[in-house]
């Protein structure tokens, strides 16, 4: 899927999803298009930090299943 982005010099431009984390680590681009709108690198939340989950492992159940 290609994404929009906008580089520090103001251009815009879409790449390939997979890119969109290292161009962020990177920091090539200022921010990037997405379905709710668009997102400001280091002002907007641009990924949950995930957590810990206290359940059950399914997964690893059907692993070695």
């Amino acid at each position: 899927m290609l994404i929009r982005v906008v580089y520090d010099e103001f251009q815009s431009a879409k790449v390939h999803d997979y890119l969109l984390d290292s161009l962020i680590m990177q920091r090539k681009i200022v921010g990037f298009f997405r379905s709710d709108g668009y997102v400001r690198i280091g002002q907007d939340r641009v990924r949950g930090t995930g957590g810990s989950y206290v359940g059950h492992d399914r997964r690893r159940a059907l692993k070695a299943a």
